[in-house]
Protein backbone atom coordinates (compact mmCIF):
# COMPACT_ATOMS: atom_id res chain seq x y z
CA UNK A 1 0.00 0.00 0.00
CA UNK A 2 1.44 3.35 -1.05
CA UNK A 3 1.29 5.94 1.75
CA UNK A 4 -0.55 9.24 1.39
CA UNK A 5 2.66 11.28 1.45
CA UNK A 6 3.96 9.39 -1.59
CA UNK A 7 0.77 9.71 -3.66
CA UNK A 8 2.04 12.89 -5.32
CA UNK A 9 5.11 11.12 -6.68
CA UNK A 10 2.99 8.16 -7.78
CA UNK A 11 0.95 10.65 -9.80
CA UNK A 12 4.16 12.00 -11.35
CA UNK A 13 5.21 8.48 -12.39
CA UNK A 14 1.75 7.64 -13.71
CA UNK A 15 1.80 10.84 -15.75
CA UNK A 16 5.29 10.10 -17.12
CA UNK A 17 4.13 6.62 -18.13
CA UNK A 18 0.96 7.88 -19.76
CA UNK A 19 2.79 9.86 -22.45
CA UNK A 20 4.63 6.96 -24.14
CA UNK A 21 1.83 4.45 -23.49
CA UNK A 22 -0.88 6.69 -24.95
CA UNK A 23 1.36 7.52 -27.90
CA UNK A 24 2.21 3.86 -28.53
CA UNK A 25 -1.40 2.71 -28.52
CA UNK A 26 -2.58 5.70 -30.52
CA UNK A 27 -0.14 5.21 -33.41
CA UNK A 28 0.06 1.42 -33.49
CA UNK A 29 -3.20 0.01 -34.82
CA UNK A 30 -2.02 -3.57 -34.39
CA UNK A 31 -2.85 -3.45 -30.70
CA UNK A 32 -6.48 -2.76 -31.52
CA UNK A 33 -7.15 -6.08 -33.19
CA UNK A 34 -6.51 -8.83 -30.67
CA UNK A 35 -7.50 -9.95 -27.21
CA UNK A 36 -4.57 -9.65 -24.84
CA UNK A 37 -4.24 -11.09 -21.38
CA UNK A 38 -1.37 -9.67 -19.28
CA UNK A 39 0.10 -11.90 -16.65
CA UNK A 40 -1.12 -11.27 -13.14
CA UNK A 41 0.94 -11.02 -10.00
CA UNK A 42 -0.43 -9.29 -6.92
CA UNK A 43 -3.81 -8.28 -8.26
CA UNK A 44 -5.88 -8.98 -11.34
CA UNK A 45 -5.95 -6.86 -14.43
CA UNK A 46 -9.06 -7.46 -16.52
CA UNK A 47 -8.67 -8.82 -20.00
CA UNK A 48 -8.84 -6.26 -22.74
CA UNK A 49 -10.91 -6.90 -25.82
CA UNK A 50 -10.07 -4.43 -28.52
CA UNK A 51 -12.46 -5.80 -31.12
CA UNK A 52 -15.32 -3.68 -29.77
CA UNK A 53 -15.30 -0.02 -28.81
CA UNK A 54 -11.96 0.76 -30.40
CA UNK A 55 -11.62 4.16 -32.05
CA UNK A 56 -9.40 5.08 -34.96
CA UNK A 57 -7.14 6.87 -32.48
CA UNK A 58 -6.52 3.99 -30.10
CA UNK A 59 -8.07 1.38 -27.78
CA UNK A 60 -10.99 2.08 -25.41
CA UNK A 61 -9.88 4.96 -23.22
CA UNK A 62 -11.16 3.53 -19.93
CA UNK A 63 -9.25 0.27 -20.41
CA UNK A 64 -6.07 2.12 -21.33
CA UNK A 65 -6.44 4.25 -18.19
CA UNK A 66 -6.75 1.09 -16.07
CA UNK A 67 -3.63 -0.37 -17.67
CA UNK A 68 -1.60 2.82 -17.07
CA UNK A 69 -2.73 2.82 -13.44
CA UNK A 70 -1.76 -0.84 -12.99
CA UNK A 71 1.74 -0.48 -14.47
CA UNK A 72 2.44 2.75 -12.57
CA UNK A 73 1.55 1.21 -9.20
CA UNK A 74 3.53 -1.97 -9.88
CA UNK A 75 6.57 0.05 -10.95
CA UNK A 76 6.39 2.62 -8.14
CA UNK A 77 6.07 -0.15 -5.54
CA UNK A 78 9.38 -1.58 -6.77
CA UNK A 79 11.32 1.69 -6.49
CA UNK A 80 13.79 2.11 -3.60
CA UNK A 81 12.54 4.38 -0.82
CA UNK A 82 14.82 7.26 -1.77
CA UNK A 83 13.41 7.23 -5.31
CA UNK A 84 9.80 7.04 -4.12
CA UNK A 85 10.27 10.02 -1.81
CA UNK A 86 12.22 12.34 -4.14
CA UNK A 87 11.41 16.03 -3.78
CA UNK A 88 12.89 19.44 -4.56
CA UNK A 89 13.31 20.19 -0.86
CA UNK A 90 15.00 16.85 -0.24
CA UNK A 91 17.47 17.37 -3.07
CA UNK A 92 18.35 20.85 -1.82
CA UNK A 93 19.08 19.58 1.68
CA UNK A 94 20.97 16.40 0.73
CA UNK A 95 24.21 16.95 -1.24
CA UNK A 96 24.57 13.21 -1.90
CA UNK A 97 21.10 12.98 -3.43
CA UNK A 98 21.73 16.17 -5.41
CA UNK A 99 24.71 14.47 -7.09
CA UNK A 100 22.84 11.22 -7.77
CA UNK A 101 19.50 12.44 -9.08
CA UNK A 102 20.56 14.71 -11.90
CA UNK A 103 19.94 14.93 -15.64
CA UNK A 104 21.25 12.73 -17.14
CA UNK A 105 21.06 10.13 -14.40
CA UNK A 106 24.37 8.41 -13.61
CA UNK A 107 24.60 4.86 -14.96
CA UNK A 108 25.03 3.44 -11.46
CA UNK A 109 21.73 5.02 -10.33
CA UNK A 110 19.88 3.70 -13.38
CA UNK A 111 21.25 0.20 -12.80
CA UNK A 112 20.34 0.26 -9.12
CA UNK A 113 16.75 1.32 -9.82
CA UNK A 114 16.21 -1.08 -12.73
CA UNK A 115 17.52 -3.95 -10.62
CA UNK A 116 14.55 -3.51 -8.26
CA UNK A 117 11.86 -3.69 -10.96
CA UNK A 118 9.66 -6.77 -10.70
CA UNK A 119 9.49 -9.13 -13.71
CA UNK A 120 5.71 -8.59 -13.68
CA UNK A 121 6.21 -5.08 -15.09
CA UNK A 122 8.09 -6.35 -18.12
CA UNK A 123 5.65 -9.25 -18.52
CA UNK A 124 2.65 -6.92 -18.67
CA UNK A 125 4.33 -4.57 -21.14
CA UNK A 126 5.44 -7.52 -23.27
CA UNK A 127 1.93 -9.04 -23.22
CA UNK A 128 0.54 -5.80 -24.63
CA UNK A 129 3.17 -5.71 -27.37
CA UNK A 130 4.96 -2.71 -25.87
CA UNK A 131 8.18 -4.70 -25.50
CA UNK A 132 9.56 -7.30 -27.87
CA UNK A 133 11.34 -8.99 -24.98
CA UNK A 134 12.21 -8.32 -21.35
CA UNK A 135 15.66 -7.24 -22.51
CA UNK A 136 13.99 -4.14 -23.99
CA UNK A 137 12.81 -2.97 -20.56
CA UNK A 138 15.76 -0.62 -19.87
CA UNK A 139 15.31 1.11 -23.24
CA UNK A 140 11.63 1.66 -22.44
CA UNK A 141 12.00 2.65 -18.78
CA UNK A 142 15.12 4.84 -18.70
CA UNK A 143 13.48 7.89 -20.37
CA UNK A 144 10.45 7.48 -18.09
CA UNK A 145 12.67 7.21 -15.01
CA UNK A 146 14.57 10.34 -16.03
CA UNK A 147 11.34 12.25 -16.61
CA UNK A 148 9.99 11.12 -13.24
CA UNK A 149 13.15 12.23 -11.41
CA UNK A 150 13.04 15.61 -13.17
CA UNK A 151 9.36 16.09 -12.31
CA UNK A 152 9.71 15.01 -8.67
CA UNK A 153 12.72 17.26 -8.02
CA UNK A 154 11.76 20.26 -10.16
CA UNK A 155 11.73 23.69 -8.58
CA UNK A 156 8.41 25.53 -8.55
CA UNK A 157 8.01 27.15 -11.99
CA UNK A 158 8.27 30.91 -12.38
CA UNK A 159 4.99 30.84 -14.26
CA UNK A 160 3.11 29.24 -11.37
CA UNK A 161 0.83 32.28 -11.07
CA UNK A 162 -0.61 31.44 -14.50
CA UNK A 163 -1.40 27.86 -13.55
CA UNK A 164 -4.68 26.50 -14.89
CA UNK A 165 -6.91 24.11 -12.95
CA UNK A 166 -7.13 21.66 -15.88
CA UNK A 167 -5.17 20.75 -19.00
CA UNK A 168 -5.91 23.49 -21.49
CA UNK A 169 -6.27 20.98 -24.34
CA UNK A 170 -7.99 17.84 -23.00
CA UNK A 171 -9.62 19.57 -20.00
CA UNK A 172 -8.68 16.81 -17.53
CA UNK A 173 -8.61 18.49 -14.11
CA UNK A 174 -7.31 15.62 -11.96
CA UNK A 175 -3.96 15.02 -13.68
CA UNK A 176 -0.56 16.68 -13.06
CA UNK A 177 0.15 19.60 -15.39
CA UNK A 178 3.33 20.75 -17.13
CA UNK A 179 3.95 24.17 -18.62
CA UNK A 180 4.37 24.37 -22.39
CA UNK A 181 6.20 27.35 -23.85
CA UNK A 182 3.78 28.45 -26.55
CA UNK A 183 6.72 30.08 -28.32
CA UNK A 184 9.53 27.52 -27.82
CA UNK A 185 12.55 29.03 -26.06
CA UNK A 186 14.90 27.85 -28.82
CA UNK A 187 13.06 30.18 -31.24
CA UNK A 188 12.92 33.31 -29.05
CA UNK A 189 15.87 35.06 -30.67
CA UNK A 190 14.62 34.30 -34.17
CA UNK A 191 11.04 35.28 -33.34
CA UNK A 192 12.20 38.57 -31.87
CA UNK A 193 14.60 39.37 -34.73
CA UNK A 194 12.00 38.67 -37.40
CA UNK A 195 9.23 40.48 -35.59
CA UNK A 196 6.92 37.46 -35.22
CA UNK A 197 6.02 38.44 -31.68
CA UNK A 198 6.45 41.28 -29.27
CA UNK A 199 9.01 40.76 -26.52
CA UNK A 200 6.41 40.49 -23.77
CA UNK A 201 4.73 37.51 -25.42
CA UNK A 202 7.82 35.32 -25.76
CA UNK A 203 7.54 33.70 -22.35
CA UNK A 204 3.81 32.93 -22.46
CA UNK A 205 2.89 29.38 -21.47
CA UNK A 206 -0.01 26.95 -21.56
CA UNK A 207 -0.63 24.38 -18.83
CA UNK A 208 -0.93 20.92 -20.37
CA UNK A 209 -0.91 17.34 -19.14
CA UNK A 210 2.18 15.43 -20.22
CA UNK A 211 0.35 13.46 -22.91
CA UNK A 212 -1.02 16.62 -24.56
CA UNK A 213 2.32 18.39 -24.14
CA UNK A 214 4.09 15.59 -26.02
CA UNK A 215 1.37 15.53 -28.67
CA UNK A 216 1.78 19.24 -29.42
CA UNK A 217 5.50 18.79 -30.02
CA UNK A 218 4.82 15.82 -32.33
CA UNK A 219 2.47 17.69 -34.66
CA UNK A 220 4.63 20.73 -35.40
CA UNK A 221 8.23 21.88 -35.32
CA UNK A 222 9.37 24.55 -32.88
CA UNK A 223 9.32 27.14 -35.66
CA UNK A 224 5.79 26.16 -36.74
CA UNK A 225 4.62 26.40 -33.14
CA UNK A 226 6.18 29.84 -32.78
CA UNK A 227 4.77 31.20 -36.04
CA UNK A 228 1.37 29.54 -36.29
CA UNK A 229 0.31 27.95 -33.00
CA UNK A 230 1.41 30.42 -30.34
CA UNK A 231 -1.80 30.20 -28.30
CA UNK A 232 -4.14 27.47 -27.13
CA UNK A 233 -6.86 28.94 -29.34
CA UNK A 234 -4.57 28.60 -32.38
CA UNK A 235 -3.78 24.98 -31.47
CA UNK A 236 -7.46 24.15 -31.03
CA UNK A 237 -8.20 25.36 -34.57
CA UNK A 238 -6.52 22.18 -35.83
CA UNK A 239 -8.83 19.22 -36.41
CA UNK A 240 -6.19 16.72 -35.29
CA UNK A 241 -5.79 18.55 -31.96
CA UNK A 242 -9.55 18.55 -31.38
CA UNK A 243 -9.78 14.83 -32.24
CA UNK A 244 -6.86 14.08 -29.91
CA UNK A 245 -8.40 16.11 -27.08
CA UNK A 246 -11.72 14.30 -27.41
CA UNK A 247 -10.01 10.90 -27.20
CA UNK A 248 -7.32 11.45 -24.59
CA UNK A 249 -9.80 13.32 -22.39
CA UNK A 250 -11.51 9.97 -21.80
CA UNK A 251 -8.31 8.19 -20.71
CA UNK A 252 -8.66 7.87 -16.95
CA UNK A 253 -7.32 5.69 -14.19
CA UNK A 254 -9.12 4.92 -10.99
CA UNK A 255 -8.51 7.23 -8.05
CA UNK A 256 -7.13 5.45 -4.99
Amino acid sequence: MISDELQGNLEFLRDCLSGPLVQKFAVDGRKSSSKLKPKRRKRSLKDVEHESGTTATGPPAEELGDFIDYVAQELFSCFPGEVQSLSYTGIQSDPRAAKRFIDPLPTVVIEQVLATVSPSVAESLEAYGLLDAQADLPRFLIPILQEYVNAATAAPPVWSTTRASACEICDRDWIPLTYHHLIPKQIHAKASKRGWHEEWRLNSVAWLCRACHSFVHRIASNEELARNYWSVDKLMEREDVVAWANWVGRVRWKAK
